[in-house]
């Protein structure tokens, strides 16, 4: 009998409930729904939900992006990012494509970006791009 591989969940999300503060870094390779509190940078390979109850705070980094609850920083969309009613944003989104429903609140800026520009963008946050040798480099030696 052959080896049995692994399978990834292509479906998983990751999630952080309703009550839950999460403050730092967090990064995912499948899709990411928020119901609770976030302070950080934020970077998914899918979609992020901000539900109705969130509160996302710093810099957000992913594919698509449907918002309910409030967001507030540097928002740095793939493709779609779409403003649910009642949401409130107050950020500076860079995104191919904007979609406003009636009652969403917007404050800030917004660029429309290419894939190319975005690529630029997410180099800084996937984890892979963080190599240890550049990280070992930055420190001062010991002397």
């Amino acid at each position: 009998m052959g080896k049995v591989e692994p399978q990834v969940n292509v479906n998983s999300i990751s999630r952080i409930s309703s009550g839950t503060v999460f403050k730092g870094e967090m990064a995912s390779n499948s899709d990411i729904r928020v119901d609770g509190r976030f302070e950080g940078k934020l970077y998914s390979d899918g979609k992020l939900v901000v539900g109705e109850s969130a509160e996302v705070m710093g810099d957000v980094v992913c594919s698509n992006v449907d918002i309910w609850g409030k967001i507030s920083g540097n928002i740095t969309i793939k493709d779609t990012t779409s403003l649910k009613a009642e949401c409130k944003v107050n950020a500076n989104l860079q995104v191919r494509k904007l979609i406003v429903e009636l009652g969403a609140t917007f404050n800030g800026s917004c660029k429309m970006i290419t894939t190319e520009e975005y690529d630029a963008v997410a180099r800084n946050y996937r984890p892979e791009s963080k190599k240890p040798e550049a990280a070992s480099a930055q420190k001062p030696e010991k002397k």
